[in-house]
């Protein structure tokens, strides 16, 4: 089944009753080539590109829940590529550039919205630094603009430019970077993938990782046993839970990030707007419900929920950005598991145990990483080496010390990443 204009129209006159479902209900076979741990956005998008890229097809996802429902349809949408460190600069940079194409390869809307990203500084020294990232991005090949206090005021009118303790002294502005729905795009790569073989199973947790000798020989379910020539490991912030079965001890911490979305309301926010001093961001999505969050709460959970203070402190610093929100009304709020890295950046690479692979360490980039993780990480899987473009997130670096890729100069402090 293919999307079209005309076909919508044909469906709409006739009673919508020619849709077929997007994906089959795969049942688990004894066998596969490629086994994939966890069925959201990247890992979806690792089998995407597995069968598209490099043929492989006989690959089982493994979702102990529904597809979609971690993290990929926890988080505020965004998508952007403005990274300065080399090694994240042209992974990101690799992901934007999927993005832009990815509902026509899809066939799918995934409602990506490049209403760009504007990142507000309030001093001197962000200032600079921000011209410094900027040239960066334009030398890796992505767009920057340095705006002063009045570019600023001419996107952004709807601030409080005169707040005392953090006044605006301009933004840096990436025209490319935007959103995108969530689940929209858990749906298409998962359509896409099914469309090309590969099986989905749904309501299968893996309890346990085969190892014979060495390498890694398939899985325990609760669906049963599955026999595989390799297994990859794509959890998010569970990395570490399924990473301990094959006996595996990764250097990563598990933190909860909360966000939070209003009732609808009339068009107001036009850009994705971060107010890095206040740790807020906030855009407005089609439905006209205004986005946001904050920090991370500041401690180790696996609890998909957050607490009432960092609450309190995202509402403050929303507040403090922009007091014409303040009568909107806060419908629902979530919590997505972060898997947060040493160095804030994630890893892709091959574990010591011969077929085994694990992808983890997303910290807040996640979802606007999702093209880019499936599509190197299916290529170090398929080929067993990496992308050029994830060839820096190696697992080792946090043993050596070498290549490590602190983006934010915060040190070896996970929650502060």
């Amino acid at each position: 089944m293919r999307f079209s204009a005309l076909r919508i129209l044909k469906e709409g006159l006739t009673g919508n009753k020619g849709w077929t479902p997007h994906w089959r209900d795969a049942s688990p076979k004894p066998e596969y080539d490629v086994v994939i741990i966890g069925g959201g956005g990247h890992g979806l998008s690792t089998a995407y590109y597995l069968a598209k890229e490099h043929g492989i097809t006989n690959v089982a996802v493994l979702e102990k829940g529904y597809l979609g429902g971690g993290n990929i349809g926890r988080n505020t949408t965004i998508v952007r590529a403005n990274y300065g460190l080399h090694g994240n600069s042209e992974f990101y940079s690799l992901s934007l550039k999927l993005w832009e194409g990815l509902e026509q390869d899809l066939n799918y809307n995934v409602m990506m919205s490049q209403r760009g990203v504007i990142n507000l500084c309030h001093s001197d020294g962000q200032r600079d630094a921000f011209a410094r990232r900027g040239n960066a991005m334009r030398n890796q090949g992505d767009d920057a603009i340095l705006l002063d206090r009045e570019g600023v005021r001419r996107e952004l009118p709807y601030l409080d430019f005169e707040q005392t303790r953090f006044p605006i002294y301009g933004g840096l502005y990436h025209k490319r970077g935007g959103s995108a729905r969530h689940d929209a795009v858990a749906w298409g790569y998962a359509r896409g993938a099914d469309q090309r073989g590969v099986d989905l199973i749904q309501n299968c947790e893996v309890i346990g990782i085969d190892i014979e000798n060495g390498k890694v020989t398939g899985v325990q379910t609760s669906r049963g046993p599955i026999r595989a020539k390799k297994v990859a490991m794509v959890t998010a912030g569970r990395s570490s839970q399924v990473a301990a079965m094959a006996g595996m001890r990764l250097p990563i911490e598990s933190h909860i990030l909360q966000a939070f979305v209003t009732e609808g309301l009339k068009p107001m926010i036009d850009h994705v707007v971060t107010f890095g001093m206040g740790h807020f961001y906030i855009s407005q999505s089609d439905k006209g419900g205004l986005v946001f969050g904050g920090d991370l709460d500041f401690y180790a959970s696996y609890a998909a929920r957050g607490n009432l203070p960092m609450a309190e402190h995202v509402m403050e610093a929303g507040m403090t950005l922009m007091p014409a929100i303040a009568k909107a009304k806060v419908l629902r709020s979530w919590g997505g598991i972060m898997d947060m890295s040493p160095d804030g950046s994630p890893i892709i690479d091959k574990t010591h145990i011969d077929g085994l692979y694990v992808n983890c360490g997303w910290c807040y980039g996640g979802f606007k990483a999702v093209p880019a993780s499936g599509f190197t990480f299916s290529h170090l899987i398929a080929q067993d080496r990496p992308h050029e473009a994830a060839a820096r997130h190696r697992l080792d670096r946090f043993r050596t010390g070498r290549g490590l890729m602190d983006e934010e100069g915060t040190g070896a402090q996970h929650n502060l990443h």
